[in-house]
């Protein structure tokens, strides 16, 4: 399983807006700037963000977005699900039943087999520690390891962007 590219920019887009005061709306073009990251795919993920109501945007010279919960109550499953779906990470296609030496009474469907049941396992696993993980912890474990400094000059850009 893999990724796309705007999971991991709609999660750092999402930590930025949790410490953007809750009355400022950040464009698009702004934070796709920060992040240098195309502007344009960055605007399909925050589309998706907001479709699933975890961002809230607005049109206009004022326009972009904002979070639409507190960052304790979105996971990191609710950023990953809304850019990509619900769906399982594993289609099992039932192969196992193809097998030319299998009597059809042998062919009982409705039984998960063993290799599906271990991959669905292994799905509800990575989805169970992104459920537990919130953006709230995200923004507490960066603020302990990055600089203070940092903060201050992205405080400053971020201040320049939106009121130059």
């Amino acid at each position: 399983m893999k990724l796309g590219n705007q999971v991991e920019w709609a999660i750092h887009c999402m930590e930025l807006l949790a410490r953007v005061p809750s009355e400022i709306y950040v464009p698009t073009k702004v934070l796709a700037k920060f992040h240098g990251i195309p502007k344009e795919y960055l605007s399909k993920a925050m589309q998706l963000l907001a479709q699933a109501e975890l961002v809230e945007g607005t049109l206009g010279p004022k326009g972009g977005y904002r979070l639409a919960k507190a960052p304790s109550k979105i996971s990191l499953l609710d950023i990953v699900e809304a850019i990509e779906g619900k769906k399982m990470t594993f289609n099992c296609q039932e192969i196992r039943f193809n097998n030319p030496c299998l009597k059809k009474e042998h062919k009982q469907k409705g039984t998960t087999c063993m290799i599906a049941s271990a991959m669905f396992q292994a799905d509800e696993a990575w989805r169970s520690v992104l459920r537990k993980k919130k953006l709230s912890h995200i923004v507490s474990e960066i603020d302990k390891e990055v600089p203070a400094i940092i903060f201050e000059l992205s405080e400053d850009w971020m201040n320049q962007e939106l009121f130059s």
